[in-house]
């Protein structure tokens, strides 16, 4: 059951990027190969599901940021030096064209079509189980397309088939499906996937048994969440007002809610067993900063960077940069509201009796006796930043790129080779899939399905919290919060408060995916983004004590050019800093946002006659959202 890595290889022409298939670079292009010719044997099979990695996650090569690290700026968890229009009323609109992409999704029909007939008559060349490993890739990357076209529009077409150029049939294919059946069609490939792909790949870049179930675990408890706290909305399908219901392809669409909910969730919590009961935990901040994760049981699947063959990125250059103004961190920084979710080793919130906590006017003191997982993704003066430096203070009067934007300076991710330093390549590998998250998937679709915790979710519990360094009693921890005083979102759906059970789980999945990516997807699935109206983001404490730290700080007021919000709060806002900022009197979010709006020429070019009248296209525009291009959410 070893995990895999993908090693990134980017070729100088050409759209497709292969890895321990070299011979594929002498064949001719896919345009002109047709199917008689071209996958026949095993290596053409691996060939072809190679180009298929880069839709995984990863940090890009020879880009100049700091990777999949900086995903959560589009969260509450995180923040960059520009507001985020997501957030902004009136910012986001519907664009002309956009992202109705098919391409991918072709790909992998494409390739099911041509490979499944010639496999049933023995026709390919090769092991027979690696042949049926490289089908079940493709299953997978189907699944993972339809997955992410899913949590962005919902209802979504499903197209399982090569469609020829004829405009009626294109046109009729963009029928959408209820985002039920969207979700249904994706856990079937899954199914597949798993069914065909082996517990050890191949080849040791490759995708497995394994990695399939954890994303049928996820897409599952997404979905299951999603249909609950979404419910009597029209962005559920069969709610009030869902504009699938004036579909004349969807008149007999009908939807038992309960019922679904119970699948997707009980779907997940199948999923996520088999691999929760498969890998262990290991060391947390390694997964993050070592070059090599082959040893490394929790981690299911990663991307390799290789500096000799120029594959590589810029991570840890952005964590080691250096400047007299204070210490770089790439354009992005911990929100106070994360901060402040942390637990103390003890299992006590912040604001408990006997936490010991010590408050927040030093960074030293926010970090004292806090949850490991929080304490090694944080830098605070004197931690090492390479063989030459210590970090000294946030750089958050520094030059854009490089900018604290908060206080809270990222260190999850940052290896201390002084050969990674500023300016220079790094090759720290980028985890994709990891074992912990269907520990977590476990735990959440268990109480939403039975408002308990069971024994599994009790082990996989404390598992968690044991290897973060804090105490495994998680009751403890429920029964000293008080959601009155958790400054988090997610501590409710919609307008509902939610126990503090089910907050705790939702905390602890907060905490262990810091920087990773996953809390827009969970505060969306969630209905957790309601109730955002006027949200100052904030970071660190610095009025109190950390402005000592600084011999450059300017505020609105003092001068034409600022560079700190003023002494009026003393958390530094990122987006008071200058009263033009569009997000000055805070974040408010619109409902309609939980999907995105679908591009006006896609639903132009749907309708069944070509050039028809827009009002009988086959595509309908998401909930809230007009029409028209350039307009914005209307609630």
């Amino acid at each position: 059951m070893k995990k895999q890595s993908i090693i990134i290889l980017s070729l100088a022409v050409g759209s497709l990027s292969f890895t321990a298939c070299n011979d594929f670079l002498d064949r001719e292009p896919l345009s002109s190969v047709t199917s008689e010719h071209y996958l026949n044997t095993e290596t053409e099979l691996a060939s072809f599901g190679a180009a298929q990695y880069d839709a995984l996650p990863a940090h890009k090569p020879g880009e100049y940021s700091i990777g999949v690290f900086k995903t959560d700026n589009n969260s509450d968890n995180q923040c960059a030096a520009k507001e985020d229009d997501n957030f902004v009323p009136g910012e986001r609109r519907v664009p002309t064209s956009g992202e109705w992409d098919f391409k991918k999704i072709r790909d992998c029909n494409y390739f099911l079509e041509t490979v499944l007939p010639k496999y049933e008559e023995g026709k390919i060349s090769g092991l027979d189980a690696n042949i049926r490993h490289y089908i079940g890739e493709m299953y997978f990357f189907r699944a993972f397309q339809y997955f992410t076209f899913m949590k962005k529009y919902g209802d979504f077409p499903i197209v399982d088939k090569i469609l020829s150029d004829d405009y009626v049939e294109l046109a009729e294919a963009n029928q959408r499906r209820p985002q039920n059946e969207v979700a249904r069609f994706i856990l079937a490939d899954l199914d597949k996937a798993t069914e065909m792909m082996k517990e050890t790949a191949p080849e040791s870049n490759r995708l497995t048994k394994y990695v399939a179930l954890l994303l049928k675990s996820r897409v599952a408890l997404y979905e299951g969440t999603w249909l609950k706290y979404h419910a009597g909305t029209d962005r559920v399908p069969g709610g009030p007002g869902w504009p699938g219901a004036n579909a004349d392809y969807l008149k007999d669409f009908t939807i038992d809610l309960n019922s679904e909910i119970n699948f997707f969730l009980s779907e997940a919590k199948k999923a996520s067993q088999e691999v929760a009961d498969a890998f262990p935990l290991g060391d947390y901040s390694s997964m993050f900063n070592s070059v090599d994760l082959s040893d490394m049981k929790e981690v299911l699947l990663w991307r390799r960077y290789d500096i000799s063959l120029k594959v590589f990125h810029y991570v840890v250059s952005y964590l080691q940069t250096v400047n007299p103004s204070g210490n770089g961190c790439g354009n992005t920084g911990f929100t106070r509201t994360l901060v402040e979710s942390v637990l103390m080793k003890n299992g006590l919130p912040i604001y408990a009796s006997g936490s010991g906590y010590k408050g927040d006017k030093t960074l030293e003191d926010v970090a004292t006796d806090r949850d490991n997982r929080f304490r090694e993704s944080i830098s605070i003066p004197g931690d090492p930043i390479n063989s030459l430096n210590n970090f000294t203070r946030p750089g958050i009067t520094i030059v854009t790129e490089n900018k604290s934007t908060t206080g809270y300076c990222l260190r999850k991710g940052l290896n201390q080779d002084i050969n990674m330093g500023p300016t220079l390549p790094s090759n720290t590998g980028c985890v994709i899939f990891r074992a912990a998250e269907a520990y977590l998937n476990y735990i959440e679709a268990n109480y939403e399905l039975d408002h308990n915790l069971d024994t599994k979710s009790t082990a996989y519990w404390k598992a968690l919290r044991n290897r973060a360094g804090v105490d495994e009693d998680f009751q403890k921890t429920i029964a000293a919060t008080d959601l009155s005083k958790e400054n988090d979102f997610a501590t409710y759906s919609g307008e509902q408060l939610v126990d503090a059970t089910l907050y705790n789980i939702r905390r602890e999945r907060r905490i262990e995916f810091l920087a990773e990516g996953f809390r827009l997807d969970d505060l969306y699935r969630w209905r957790a983004l309601d109730r955002m109206k006027d949200y100052q983001v904030e970071g660190f404490n610095l009025w109190d004590e950390n402005y000592k730290l600084y011999d450059d700080l300017k505020v609105e007021g003092e001068t034409d050019e600022p560079n700190v919000s003023s002494r009026y709060n003393k958390y530094l806002r990122p987006y008071q800093i200058q009263r033009n900022n569009k997000a000055y009197l805070g974040y408010t979010f619109m409902k309609a946002h939980y999907l995105a709006p679908i591009a006006y020429d896609v639903i132009r070019l749907s309708t069944p006659q070509k050039g028809g009248d827009i009002s009988t296209a086959y595509i309908y525009q998401n909930p809230g959202w007009d029409i028209q291009p350039g307009t914005s959410a209307q609630k």
